[in-house]
C-alpha cells in the first residue's frame, strides 16, 4: 500500500513566518552593530582577530569587511552593503541601518496578517517616489574649492576627529585639484598613499610629487640635490642571466676572462652613455643629474654613477614609474641610445630620508604635477590604518561631487522631506500597496533618529521639531551641537547625491528579496549530486 501525503497548509505557513523571522532578526542584530557608528557623534568598534591583531575603526566598510559574520543573511547584507562601498565609496552604515528599519517595518505588517509580496510592491513605488525627491530637493553646484572643502569635511567628521578631519580636508583637496585634468575623469590612482611611522598625525602632508620607499644603493651619491634633471629607465644596467637554460663552455681560462670582459664591457658601455648625456645636459654647477631606473644597477654601474656626483635609484616599483613622469615630466626610456632633453623630467629638490631603517625618497617641486603624494604619518599603526581608510572615503567623496556636479543637504534633512512626502504620496495609492509605502517612510526616518541618538538628544523629541520645521517650508536638518534644526548648506552639510541614490536603490531591493523568502536550505554541489543520484534510482525502481 502506498503512503498518502496529507499536506497542511498552517505547516507551509508556519514554515515560510519562520524564514522570514530569521531573516528580519539577522537584519536587525546587523543593524545593531553598526548603529552606533553613524554620525560624528559615533562610537568605534574594537576589532581583535584569531592572531591577536587589533583594529580600531568606526567605518562600515573596514567593519563589514573585517568581521568574521556566520549567518547567511547578515553575510548577503554585508556584501551588498560593501558592494555600494566599492562602487561609490561611501554609504555603507547607512544601507545596513536602512535595510534593517526596512525588515523592521515591514514586520509590523505582516504580523497583522499582511503579505510580504505587498509590502515588496510598497517599497518599489516608494524607492520610485523617493528617487523622484532626492532629483528634487538636490541642486547643482559648481565645483569650487570650498564646495568641495564642505563635502570632504563632511565625510571625514564622521569617521575621525574634528581637528585632524578637518587638516586631512585641506590635503585632499589640494590633492585632487593638483591631478585634475580639464574634461577628463579624475584618476584617484595617481594620487599615491604613502605610510610613514614617524612623529604625529599632525605632520600628515601633501608632497606635489612622489616619495618612493627605497633610497640610493651606494654611500658615496649624493644625499640632497637641487635642480634636478630626471631620467626614468627601464634599462638593465647589471650582467643578467640568460631566459632560457643556457651553459658556456670555455677551453681555457683565457677565454673565460675575455668572455666576462664582453659582458662587463657592454654593460659599462650603457653606463658610459648616460655620464655623456648628463655632462652635456649638466652644463653649469648649480644643475644635478638623478637616475631612477625600473631594473637593476650592479655596483661597479653605481660605482661609475657616483663618482660623476649621479644620485641614482634602483628597482623603482612600476606603478611610480608612471606617476614620476606624470609628476616631474618627461618620458620613461626602454634605451640608452636615442636619449635627449626631451626624455628628461625636472624637480626642484630631490632627497633621501632615513627613518629608523627605512630609507625614502622625496622627489618635490614639480612644475605643475598631475601625480602627488598624500603622505600619513603618525605614532603607531592603529592610527596610521585609521587615517588611510578615511582618506579613501575622503578622496571619492571629492570625486563624487565633481561627477554628479549636484549635492543634497546633509544632517538628515533629505530622510526628513522625503518621509513628509512619501506620506503624501500614500493617500494617492490604491489598496493594501499603501502600507508598504507607510513602511518605507517611517524606515527613512532612521537615519536622523540615530543621528541624534548618537549625539545625546532624544530621538522622539527631535523628530517632531524637525518636521514641524518641514511643514513650515524649511528644509532643515539636525545641528549635532545643539540638537536644534538648522540649515545644513549654512553649516556646509552635504551628502553625495550619488551616495543617496544607491543607499535608496540597493537597500529598497535587498529588504524586499529578503521579504519574499520563504524557507533557507543548505546547497551545494554535494547536495544537487545527490538529488541527481536519488533520481536515478526512482527511475529505476
Amino acid at each position: 500500500m502506498s503512503a498518502i501525503r496529507i499536506l497542511n497548509p498552517n505547516a507551509e505557513v508556519a514554515r515560510a513566518s519562520q524564514a522570514l523571522q530569521v531573516n528580519i532578526q539577522a537584519a536587525l542584530g546587523l543593524q545593531e552593530v553598526l548603529m552606533t557608528n553613524l554620525g560624528p557623534k559615533g562610537t568605534i568598534k574594537m576589532l581583535v582577530s584569531g592572531a591577536g591583531d587589533i583594529k580600531i575603526t568606526k567605518d562600515g566598510n573596514v567593519l563589514l569587511h573585517e568581521m568574521q559574520i556566520q549567518h547567511p543573511t547578515a553575510s548577503l547584507i554585508a556584501r551588498a552593503s560593501t558592494a555600494q562601498d566599492d562602487i561609490i565609496g561611501d554609504g555603507t552604515t547607512s544601507t545596513v541601518i536602512l535595510i534593517g528599519e526596512l525588515l523592521k517595518q515591514a514586520n509590523l505588517y505582516i504580523s497583522e496578517g499582511l503579505h510580504p509580496r505587498i509590502i515588496a510592491e510598497g517599497f518599489e513605488l516608494a524607492k520610485k517616489k523617493s528617487l523622484e525627491i532626492l532629483n528634487q530637493i538636490k541642486f547643482s553646484t559648481s565645483v569650487d574649492r570650498y564646495i568641495l572643502t564642505q563635502v570632504t569635511k563632511t565625510s571625514l567628521r564622521t569617521k575621525l576627529s574634528a581637528p585632524l578631519a578637518d587638516a586631512l580636508t585641506e590635503i585632499l583637496v589640494d590633492a585632487v585639484l593638483c591631478i585634475k585634468v580639464d574634461e577628463k575623469p579624475i584618476d584617484l590612482f595617481m594620487i599615491e598613499i604613502m605610510e610613514m611611522q614617524h612623529r604625529t598625525t599632525a605632520d600628515t602632508c601633501l608632497v606635489r610629487g612622489i616619495v618612493m620607499d627605497h633610497g640610493a644603493r651606494h654611500p658615496n651619491m649624493p644625499k640632497h640635490v637641487e635642480n634636478a634633471s630626471i631620467l626614468t629607465l627601464n634599462v638593465s644596467l647589471e650582467y643578467e642571466k640568460t631566459e632560457v637554460n643556457s651553459s658556456w663552455f670555455y677551453s681555457s681560462a683565457e677565454d673565460r676572462d675575455n668572455m666576462v670582459q664582453a659582458e662587463r664591457a657592454f654593460v659599462d658601455s650603457r653606463v658610459r652613455k648616460i655620464i655623456e648625456f648628463k655632462r652635456k645636459v649638466c652644463d653649469s654647477p648649480d644643475k644635478n643629474f638623478v637616475v631612477i631606473n625600473q631594473k637593476g644597477i650592479d655596483p661597479l654601474s653605481l660605482d661609475m654613477l657616483a663618482k660623476e656626483g649621479i644620485l641614482a635609484l634602483r628597482r623603482a616599483k612600476r606603478r611610480n614609474m608612471e606617476r614620476l613622469t606624470l609628476a616631474c615630466g618627461g618620458t620613461a626610456m626602454n634605451s640608452v641610445e636615442d636619449l635627449t632633453e626631451d626624455c628628461l623630467g625636472h624637480a626642484g629638490k630631490v632627497y633621501e630620508q632615513v627613518i629608523g631603517e627605512e630609507k625614502y625618497t622625496f622627489v618635490e617641486a614639480c612644475k605643475n604635477p598631475k601625480s602627488c603624494t598624500v603622505l600619513i604619518k603618525g605614532p603607531n599603526k592603529h592610527t596610521i590604518l585609521q587615517i588611510k581608510d578615511a582618506v579613501r572615503d575622503g578622496l571619492r567623496a571629492i570625486k563624487n561631487t565633481h561627477e554628479d556636479k549636484a549635492l543634497v543637504p546633509g544632517a538628515g534633512a533629505f530622510e526628513v522631506a522625503c518621509h513628509a512626502e512619501l506620506i503624501k504620496f500614500k493617500d494617492t495609492v490604491k489598496g493594501r500597496t499603501k502600507l508598504g509605502v507607510a513602511a518605507f517612510a517611517d524606515a527613512l526616518l532612521v537615519i536622523p533618529k540615530v543621528l541624534a541618538r548618537n549625539a545625546g538628544f532624544d530621538p522622539q523629541d527631535v523628530m517632531v521639531t524637525l518636521q514641524e520645521e518641514y511643514l513650515e517650508g524649511n528644509v532643515s536638518g539636525l545641528d549635532l551641537a545643539t540638537g536644534q534644526p538648522c540649515d545644513p548648506c549654512d553649516l556646509g552639510i552635504y551628502d553625495n547625491y550619488s551616495v543617496k541614490h544607491h543607499m535608496l536603490c540597493s537597500s529598497a531591493i535587498i529588504a524586499s528579496n529578503l521579504l519574499l523568502v520563504d524557507e533557507i536550505m543548505k546547497a551545494g554541489r554535494s547536495n544537487v549530486k545527490a538529488s541527481h543520484d536519488n533520481e536515478n534510482q526512482t527511475s529505476l525502481e
